[in-house]
This record gives C-alpha cells, structure tokens and sequence, in this order.
C-alpha cells in the first residue's frame, strides 16, 4: 500500500538517524516466508555495502533510496505490506534486511520488514540507477510536477484519469488511494478522459495533487484496516481519518451531504467517487 505519502514519511524517519553512518554489517534475517526480490545476489550486496558510509536517505516516487560513498545506491521499494524501521518491528517473524550502522547514535540498526515479501531491494551503481529509474522510466515526482508538465501528459493520453493517475510514466508516487482522493476534492470523474478535461479542471487537479500529498505528509500517511503501514518507529499513520472517498463505499459523502459513496473498478484496482460531486460530463 506504501505511496507517496508514506514513502516519505519512512524517508523522514530513517534519515536523521542513518545519514553519515557506516554500514558495519548487511544481513538476511531468518524468515521461512517468500523470499524478497533482490538484485544483484546478496553476497554482491554485501560485498558492495560493507563498511560504506550512507550519504543520503531520500525518496525516489514510492522507492527508498539510501546513497552510498561508492556511488552505488540501494534502491528498497516498500510495495504492498514493506516497511523501513528503527525499532520495534510488528513482529519478529518478518524482518527480512537489517543494515547495521556503526555505533555512535541511538540506533543501531535499520531493518527491512515485509509480511507478504512483495517488496524488491536492489543495488545499483550510478549508471544502472538511471537507467532503470530515469526520466525515461519515471514521470515528475508528484510533488514536483508542473501545471504545464501536468496539462501536457493528460493532453497525450486517452485513457480514463484515475487509471492515468497510476501510471508511473505519468506522474510518479500516486498511488491508489490517494487517486481517488484527489479526483474528489478535483470534483472530476474517474472516468473522465485524460486528453478531455478543461485547462481549469487540470489547474484545479494540479492543486489538489500537491495539497493532499502533502497534508498526508504531515500526517505520517494512511494506516488503513490491516494496520500494516507504520513509520520508522512502529507507529500508526493518521490520514486515513481524513479520507473522502477512499474505502467509505455506501456512505453518506462529507462533502455534499446528500449522495453515498460509489466504488468501482478500473484497471482492476478499487476506485472510490461520489456521483453527486464527481459527475460523469462538466
């Protein structure tokens, strides 16, 4: 489930304490579930890792990117049930990773936990990180994107605007949830056409993108039913309570009082609108 706003928010909580510490030991934790997804091998990894000082912890769209002196990167996309902590892991049983940091600070260790083991950890040297996640493989980060930018890439597209929310190309780090958040507060359609809607429509998505993201932020991201997502620490986000649409099917919509909540389905993914707010033509 991690997006955007939880990504960043792992990224915030991991970095004051593992920028400019050095990577005394890099290990697989026991764990009888499906293995990670990690390229290149593990003892690759921790040849190329061992001893390494981190020089930056940032976000690359839903990936977290931890920056070493030799110019490799690892690159750790959290996906569906992944988590970056510091401490208490909701189990033990599930710690895949743990990068451990010379001593000097509080923690001791970061740690890599994923129930489902659908997250991938990869280590690339410069170049490969470019390639593999340059512009030609990623849209403007969303929190960055242009009104211009935004208006161009909807105008070369035709497919439904929720579904071209999700595509990475596009715009990188929105996700699901917050799709249908921000075509809410957007009042438009999620089956609007990308390539149809007004200059206006698009100024307003524009806003509504860069608002909600970043209030999401500032929330620590969304913890929904499972409980799955937590911050660096092990806590629970708060945004969830903040939701419009998402997940609130049947009820009574918060904004125009009158019609209930619809989901449907796109790309085969849950999609959540009110009818009354998001009509179908403007």
């Amino acid at each position: 489930m991690p997006e955007l706003p939880e990504v960043e928010t792992m990224v915030r909580g991991i970095r004051e304490a593992v920028e400019g510490r050095q990577i005394t030991e890099f290990r697989k934790c026991p764990c009888s579930c499906k293995p990670l997804t990690m390229t290149p091998s593990f003892k690759t990894m921790q040849t190329r890792a061992l001893n390494q000082t981190v020089i930056a912890v940032r976000r690359l769209a839903k990936r977290v990117i931890l920056d070493l002196e030799n110019e490799s990167s690892f690159v750790i996309e959290p996906r569906m049930t992944g988590l970056m902590l510091l401490s208490d892991p909701p189990d033990v049983e599930h710690l895949r990773l743990e990068w451990r940091l010379k001593k000097g600070r509080s923690q001791h260790s970061l740690w890599f936990w994923d129930r489902r083991g659908l997250g991938t950890v990869r280590l690339y040297r410069k170049a490969e990180l470019k390639t593999a996640l340059g512009p030609e493989k990623l849209g403007p980060d969303a929190l960055l994107i242009t009104l211009k930018e935004l208006k161009q890439r909807c105008a070369a597209t035709s497919r439904a605007i929720k579904v071209a929310l999700l595509d990475q190309k596009l715009v990188a780090g929105i996700g699901n949830l917050y799709a249908s958040e921000i075509l809410h507060v957007s009042r438009i359609h999620p089956e609007r056409t990308a390539n149809q809607l007004t200059d206006s429509e698009i100024k307003t998505m524009h806003q509504a993108i860069k608002r909600i993201l970043k209030t999401a932020i500032r929330y620590e991201g969304s913890t929904l039913g499972d409980g799955t997502y937590r911050n660096a620490l092990n806590q629970s986000g708060s945004y969830q309570n903040q939701h419009r649409v998402y997940s609130r099917e049947g009820e009574r919509c918060g904004s125009c009082k009158g019609a209930e909540i619809v989901r449907i389905v796109q790309a085969q993914r849950s999609t959540f609108y009110c009818p009354c707010c998001q009509v179908v033509q403007q």
